[in-house]
Formats: structure tokens, sequence, C-alpha cells
């Protein structure tokens, strides 16, 4: 009688449990159902990058929530301390590019295809004669030599923007560049020994550092690109140079012309790559200027601490 009602009862409940059973594909609960990663549509114009199911990370069964991945537009307007940082400019690579004014173009535009064939018609030919005719190790001690002679434009300069040790290494480098440099055509304060570095300060410049702009842009004929601030820079920078004061006029003349075919036989090819690569030379050549001169006083501005007109550094 046992064996007979065991097998009743266990032929009852697998029937039962046939009757109540589900196909796989509706066999979790909606709660599990809900864990399955779903694609997540794209939304145009929202600036927010579609999350692509295999992205969200797998749920663990500690049902702790998922981390929501912010798209780079969200990130930067949400994180408070990174539009703290934008806003005092820290962390950030991205340098704003320095413009200046243009309203004399016309007359600057001429000024410069002058320039432009005066250094393919006249000096770059000179320099390149120059240059196989001379040795570079010649040239190069020619250039040391006019370099030394700028010291008196260097060391005030130096003095004007408070920059004293730039004042020093200067007057150190004129001491051992004339008697141990044979009056400045070597240049052994550049040595590894004593390394001291040259401060390329000029009186536009140091203007700039004071906090004068740029001004307008201007080319002048022979003398090239310049800007308002630069040209009074160069005025005030001529009284310095010793050059300037032999006689007769025509002496510093040609020192000058010399001067400058011997640096361009250093660097032949600068120019040239500029305006190929340009889509409008005059326009590369000028917002490179201002590029350039924005950057030398902003990297003077970081090393001195001018005192200003109240006496307050």
């Amino acid at each position: 009688m046992k064996p007979l009602s065991l097998s009743a009862l266990l032929l009852a409940f697998l029937c039962v449990g046939c009757g109540h059973s589900r196909s796989p594909a509706t066999s979790l609960s909606p709660s599990a159902a809900s864990l399955q990663p779903q694609p997540t549509p794209a939304v145009s114009g929202s600036g927010q990058m579609p999350l692509q199911s295999p992205a969200v990370p797998a749920l663990s069964e500690s049902s702790s929530p998922p981390r929501e991945v912010p798209s780079p537009s969200a990130s930067g307007s949400q994180d408070p301390d990174r539009k703290e940082n934008l806003q005092r400019g820290e962390g950030v690579e991205e340098e704003e590019e320095a413009t200046i004014a243009d309203p004399l173009e016309p007359v600057n535009r001429a000024m410069f295809r002058f320039n432009d064939r005066l250094y393919f018609w006249v000096l770059k030919p000179v320099s390149q004669g120059y240059g196989k005719a001379v040795p570079e190790p010649a040239r190069v001690s020619v250039k040391n030599f006019s370099t030394n002679l700028a010291f008196p434009v260097r060391f005030l300069n130096c003095l004007l923007q408070a920059d004293i040790s730039g004042a020093a290494a200067e007057l150190g480098r004129f001491t051992v560049n004339t008697i141990w440099g044979v009056g400045g055509l070597l240049d052994p304060s550049s040595s590894q020994q004593l390394n001291i570095p040259q401060r390329d300060a000029e009186l536009g410049e140091t203007l700039g550092v004071y906090g004068f702009g740029q001004g307008f842009y201007l080319v002048w004929p022979v003398l090239g690109p310049s800007s308002a601030r630069d040209s009074v820079g160069m005025v005030g920078d001529y009284f310095l140079y010793p050059v300037n004061y032999l006689s007769p006029w025509y002496l510093p003349l040609a020192f000058k012309s010399a001067e400058e075919v011997n640096d361009t036989s250093l660097r032949i090819g600068q120019y040239e790559s500029l305006i190929e690569a340009a889509i409008d030379p005059y326009v590369a050549l000028r917002d490179a200027y201002a590029q350039y001169r924005q950057k030398k006083v902003d990297a003077r501005k970081g090393k001195s601490q001018p005192v200003k007109p109240g006496g307050v550094r």
C-alpha cells in the first residue's frame, strides 16, 4: 500500500510542476529583466554621446546603482573645480592667440612687397655669396662681436624691468666675453663651465612689461615688421647702441649693413619656409610677429616685477 501511495504522490507533484512552467524568455522576474543591458538611443542635438550596452558596467548582486558616465560637454559645465580652474587660467593648455590692429594695411602691404623684393633680389644673393666666401666659424664670430656691442641695450632694459639677476648676468657675460673672448669674437660665457644665459631685453619689450600694448602694426622699409610700441622702443635703443656714435655718418650704416648680411647668411631659409607655407604671406608674417612679441613680453613679466608709478610692485 505504501509503495502505491508514494508513486501516486510523485506523479501528482510532477503534473503540477509541468502545468506552471514558463518559457525561458519570460521566466525572469520583472526586476531581473530590467537588469539586462539595453542600448541607449541617440538624441540629436543633445551634445552627448550614446552609451552602447558593452560600455555599461554589469550590476553585481549587491544591487548598487550604476554610475553615470558624464559626456564631454557635461563634465566641463558641471564640475565646479574645473570651472574655477578655467576662470583662473589653470590647467588650460590652449593659449589665446595675440592679435594686432592693422589700420594702415594698404601702406604696410606695399612696404611688405618692397622688403620682400629687396630680400630676394639683393639681400639673399649677397648673403649667399658672402656665406660661400666666409667660413661659418668666422661669421659666428662676427655675430658674437655685434651681440657683445649691444650690451648697453640689454643691461639697461634689464634694470628698467627690475630684473637684477638678468642685469648681473649681462654684466658678467660682457666682462667675460670682452676679456677672455678676444673683444667679444668668442662666447666663453655660454660654455658648459660658465653657462651664463643671455637676456634678450630691449625697450619695446620693457614698455610691454609695464603694460603698454602693441598698438597698431607697422612695416618699415628695410627694417621690416614692427608696431607702434616697438617703433618707439627702436628709437630709444638707437641711442644705447655704441655703433651709432661712429663718425662720419656712413660708418654706422656700413656696419649695420654688414651685420645684416652676416646674420642673414646664418639663417637663410627661415623666411622662405614661412611665406611658402602661408596662403597670404603678409597676414602670416603679421600674425607671427604679434604672437612672437606677445610671448616675449609674457615671458619677461614672469621673470620680473617692475615697480609701478605708485611704488607698489
